[in-house]
């Protein structure tokens, strides 16, 4: 009886302070550690092969590839913080106090630096779209460096300021050893739900509704001008498959985000004083990584340009000299 009790614990050495363990139906955890280090390595894996791919071929380095990197560079880190989350699965935290709330703050910059790097997205294809003609004087490469650099930076610095409490003296909200705990009061996991949620999802609906309408009138304008039935015919079909195609990646990329991320922000606001646990909130933070696992699939996967690059990287190609001046497009 004494064994089971010493099994239970996170340190068996510390029978009085030690948490316990979250205890599980063994299929059940296996289950869990094998979907979650499954989505863990695809994710590292999709984006690092598009880190590769833009960072290597230079026909690749177009300001708009540039915000695929650095979308890709998040995300890839979204997947290496995982790993984390998959040992807090069964509620122990061996790593220490300090290393729980730099996890924190890595975790929580990181994924905050993934969805700026979606809303720099959607700016970029709406004045690619909206305003064509000013596209290459507005958007070049060294101001989406300085927007990428920018929306790092402020990802850092305002959870730094955020977590403030939680840094000066790690692990004061453990009730036990082995947990990960950290402290968020009301009034800061409302900024956070602003700049995190709130504000970048009603910029993307907004720039993605514009772009889609902008679309619709272009196509519909150029329907108006045929003068041919049969002619008219094919192009209005032609012009519908489009609309169509536009509307479902529209509801692709929003869906995904909000079914993604709402769930997490709705726990955050559920109390006053949100004490955020990482192995009891752990579902719900996955699934917000997850959204780091679909990014390389909506944004970059169904690029006629990614699906070359893959093969010249699996069969080591890159390595070859001068491939970097490959014709990828």
């Amino acid at each position: 009886m004494e064994t089971l009790e010493e099994d239970e614990l996170c340190f068996p050495q510390l029978l009085n302070s030690s948490c316990r363990r979250t205890m599980r139906p063994h299929s059940v955890s296996m289950l869990t550690y094998v979907l979650l280090s499954s989505i863990s390595l695809l994710t590292v894996t999709l984006n690092l092969l598009v880190i590769i791919s833009i960072s290597h071929f230079k026909q690749l380095q177009t300001p708009t590839n540039l915000l695929l990197l650095s979308l890709a560079v998040s995300d890839f880190f979204v997947g290496l913080i995982m790993c984390f989350q998959i040992v807090l699965i069964d509620g122990c935290w061996f790593l220490g106090d300090l290393m729980c709330i730099l996890y924190y703050v890595i975790d929580y910059s990181v994924t905050s630096a993934s969805v700026g790097n979606m809303v720099l997205i959607s700016v970029d294809r709406y004045v690619a779209i909206c305003d064509p003609l000013y596209y290459p004087t507005k958007v070049t490469k060294k101001t989406v460096q300085i927007c990428v650099c920018l929306c790092w930076i402020f990802s850092a610095f305002s959870h730094i300021l955020m977590l403030k409490d939680n840094l000066e003296k790690p692990g004061r909200y453990n009730s036990c050893s082995g947990e990960c705990v950290i402290f968020l009061n009301y009034i800061a996991g409302l900024v956070d739900f602003f700049l995190t949620f709130i504000g970048p999802v009603t910029v993307i609906i907004v720039l993605y509704m514009r772009v889609f309408v902008v679309a619709v009138t272009q196509a519909r304008a150029m329907r108006s001008h045929i003068a041919a039935i049969t002619l008219q015919y094919s192009l209005t079909v032609t012009a519908n498959k489009s609309e169509m195609k536009a509307a479902r990646t529209l509801g692709v990329v929003i869906v995904v985000f909000l079914i993604c991320l709402c769930p997490y922000y709705c726990i955050t606001l559920t109390g006053q004083d949100t004490f955020l646990n990482a192995s009891s909130a752990a579902i719900v933070i996955c699934l917000y990584y997850f959204n780091s696992f679909l990014n390389p699939m909506i944004y970059a996967f169904f690029y006629p340009w990614f699906r070359k690059s893959i093969k010249l990287i699996v069969t080591l190609k890159i390595l070859q000299p001068g491939s970097c001046d490959t014709n990828i497009l």
